[in-house]
């Protein structure tokens, strides 16, 4: 299974500002040393014990993730991060055969749809998913005047639409199931279940005590999954702060994953007023919690833009 991030960014895109990119070669300026510059092969050495946080960017995209498994490719919501990624399908996919899953109808997860480049080629038979009776209409009223000089019958791309009244599908080589999250509005986690791996993806979700609760329903969908995608945009002050707001704390997923006995939790959805400084500080605020709580086996990424997992 193969799972890839092309947009990493909560509530809208964020694209990295002039003053965010001086600050990192203004770090990275103040770590040279004489002897890191006298050859190339000394440049190159410098360069690659720099921290991940000065040679890279979080990026920009609003949430968009994709997991291929054998010739099944299904794509998790629709933010900015799409774009890039139909890019990378007219280029390189095998099959065109594409199955999309919708979180939730807010903006930042749909706003990409329109740029998504193989549902206006004739080849891709494209099918949409989501629990929600009416969401088609949701997503073609987003492509029509006056917001977008196009509608959705200019696709040419076979597009279906499934409304997953029970819950779950079956795709080839994946088992998906949907699960209602707390936020705003509503919003659906989805659990994808191979031959021998459980990934889920739980976007824009307030975690609450409901959800810590040794029930049948969440012992089923939760326990002992190998990878966690789930919201993490706030500090635990913030998120007291915010509460109703719909998002969850990084310490708060990490408690969430403990209970669960999670082996991998990638924090996700980030803040979209936060540089990659201030994500990458809370990233290791997390660490340490980790390990403060003596979950040393839990593995914690990083959720960013180009980020590639093999399970």
């Amino acid at each position: 299974m193969k799972i890839q991030f092309w947009g990493t960014r909560g509530s809208l895109p964020t694209p990295l500002t002039n003053q965010d990119l001086q600050n990192k070669i203004a770090a990275i300026i103040q770590l040279i040393q004489a002897d890191d510059i006298i050859n190339q092969d000394a440049k190159q050495r410098f360069i690659s014990r720099l921290p991940e946080q000065l040679v890279s960017s979080i990026g920009g995209n609003s949430a968009c993730i994709s997991i291929a498994n054998g010739d099944t490719h299904i794509i998790f919501d629709a933010g900015t991060g799409i774009q890039q990624l139909g890019r990378t399908l007219i280029k390189n996919s095998v099959s065109k055969t594409l199955h999309i899953f919708f979180s939730h109808f807010h903006w930042d997860h749909i706003q990409g749809l329109p740029f998504f480049a193989p549902a206006f080629n004739k080849d891709f038979n494209i099918t949409f998913y989501s629990p929600v009776p009416e969401f088609e209409s949701y997503i073609r009223d987003q492509m029509r005047y006056p917001y977008f000089p196009i509608t959705m019958d200019n696709m040419l791309a076979q597009l279906n639409f499934v409304v997953l009244s029970h819950g779950y599908i079956a795709l080839p080589n994946m088992l998906i199931y949907a699960r209602s999250m707390n936020h705003p509005g509503g919003c659906y986690s989805y659990r994808i279940q191979t031959e021998n791996k459980v990934v889920i993806y739980s976007t824009d979700t307030e975690l609450s005590q409901a959800d810590f609760e040794k029930t049948k329903d969440n012992i089923q969908y939760f326990n002992n999954a190998d990878m966690l995608i789930i919201d993490a945009q706030y500090t635990l002050g913030e998120a007291l702060e915010k509460q109703y707001w719909g998002h969850t704390s990084y310490s708060l997923a990490i408690d969430f994953a403990t209970t669960w006995n999670i082996k991998k939790l990638v924090l996700f959805h980030h803040e979209p007023t936060y540089s990659d400084k201030q994500i990458y500080k809370n990233y290791n605020s997390a660490k340490w919690y980790k390990d403060h709580i003596g979950n040393t086996q839990l593995e914690l990424f990083l959720a960013k833009d180009g980020l590639v997992f093999e399970l």
